[in-house]
Formats: C-alpha cells, sequence, structure tokens
C-alpha cells in the first residue's frame, strides 16, 4: 500500500489508475460532497455536532419519522436538503471519465442527487435521494426545491396526501434492487475508487467485500478499516484530487 498526502503526486497516482482501468466503479460518501457545501454526517462540523431535542440519528429513524413527522420534517428540510448545491469536481470528474469511454458505475451513499445532476449516466442511489418525497396516495413525485419550501408535515399539493421522503432512514432496509446492482456491478469492475466514506454505515459498507478487481483505492482524509488492502491510499481533498488528475473544475 502506498499512500499520498500531497496534492500533486496523488493526483499522478490517481490519473494512472483511472487510465488502466476500464471498468471503474466508485464508491462514495458523504465526504464527496462536503466540497459542494453539504455538511458531513458524521464529522466534527457535521450534523453530529448539532443540538436538537434529539439526536440526529433518532430524528432520522422510520420510527420517529412515523410517530413524530413534525420534527422529523423540519430536519430533514432543514438539514438533508440543499437544493442550491452544486456538483463539484469530482461528480464532474467521474462525468468526464465517461466521456472518455470508460464505463463507470456510481454506487453512493448520499442523498443529495448530485451525481445525477452532474450527468453520470449509472448511479445507484443506496440510501435513495431527496429529490424524490413521494405521496403515498396518487403517486405525485415532490422535488427537493418544491420540499424546501414546504411548512410543517406536507401533503401532496394535488390530492392531499401524505408525502413519503424517498430515502433510506435507520430501521429501513435497503432496496433489494439497489443491493444487487450494486453487488453485480463490483463483480465486474477491474477498479474500485472508495471515495469520502469512513465505511463504517452497514449494510452499504460491507457492499465492496465483493469487489475481486485488480486496483483498490481509497481517497479519505482519515483511516478507514480498507486501507490496509488498498493499492494507494490517497489523503488529499477528493474535488481538488479529481480536479488536478483530470482537469476538471
Amino acid at each position: 500500500m502506498q499512500e499520498y498526502r500531497g496534492l500533486d503526486e496523488a493526483a499522478s497516482a490517481l490519473r494512472d489508475v483511472l487510465d488502466a482501468g476500464e471498468k471503474i466503479v466508485f464508491f462514495g460518501g458523504a465526504g464527496v460532497s462536503t466540497e459542494s457545501g453539504i455538511p458531513d454526517f458524521r464529522s466534527v462540523d457535521g450534523l453530529y455536532s448539532l443540538s436538537y431535542d434529539y439526536p440526529p440519528e433518532t430524528i432520522l429513524s422510520r420510527s420517529f419519522a412515523d410517530r413524530e413527522p413534525e420534527p422529523f420534517f423540519d430536519f430533514y428540510r432543514d438539514r438533508t436538503i440543499a437544493p442550491d448545491a452544486q456538483p463539484n469536481a469530482a461528480h464532474k470528474g467521474l462525468v468526464e471519465l465517461e466521456r472518455r469511454g470508460k464505463s463507470v458505475t456510481i454506487i453512493t451513499q448520499n442523498i443529495d442527487g448530485l451525481h445525477t445532476r452532474a450527468g453520470s449516466s449509472d448511479v445507484i442511489e443506496l440510501h435513495g435521494c431527496v429529490d424524490r418525497n413521494i405521496c403515498t396516495s396518487c403517486g405525485y413525485v415532490m422535488d427537493a426545491r418544491e420540499m424546501k419550501a414546504t411548512t410543517g408535515v406536507p401533503v401532496c399539493p394535488g390530492c392531499g396526501g401524505r408525502i413519503r421522503p424517498d430515502v433510506v432512514l435507520y430501521e429501513d432496509p435497503l432496496d433489494e434492487l439497489a443491493i444487487f446492482s450494486a453487488i453485480r456491478s463490483l463483480r465486474e469492475a477491474d477498479t474500485l475508487i472508495v471515495a469520502g466514506t469512513s465505511l463504517v454505515v452497514y449494510p452499504a459498507a460491507g457492499l465492496i467485500d465483493y469487489f475481486a478487481g485488480e486496483r483498490l483505492v481509497v481517497v479519505n482524509r482519515d483511516m478507514t478499516s480498507r486501507d490496509r488492502f488498498a493499492d494507494i491510499v490517497i489523503r488529499t481533498p477528493i474535488a481538488a484530487t479529481f480536479a488536478r488528475a483530470l482537469g476538471t473544475s
């Protein structure tokens, strides 16, 4: 395992890996989006450092959402939806890889929708997306911007039915189709980039065990449980490293 802490060296090493790969899986977490202004859920500057009447992991549980919908939606709107956030150089770099003819599958734990907004064509959202808030009565889909503008417990503007965010909360199972698609992509990949994730949220983090390809790269500020298995470990900022490696911004 080779570790890089300088941006030039890290970008050069990442460029070599991406040039060699043909079927690339990018497995990303909250750290991919922090440079787009979306807070890291567990960092000292993230949601876990904030003070609420309940811990964030309690508020973002299915039982709490069903029992106390008003404080749930207050938190959901205030702390998980950022409709003005824009894709950063990491998101754009993955699109550029596709443009260069690489097969790129993104498996993301994030719910912000930035990979899709950037233009990536194969995105597996393990935990859903805030751009999909679905009426349980008529199926109307309320996007993130519309949800952000609501107050109290939102209802469908068409039929008045209850709105349910299409996101995986604590106590919810992962979508079976998303799991199947992620496993298949990991098994077929020759290159895996794990970026911006502490790899402590299961079962999502356990999916990378299905990777049996040639090149494993970890791009993360802090140590992870997979560092010792990686070919290279990069400690530099994700967006800046992709920008330098691929010429995106």
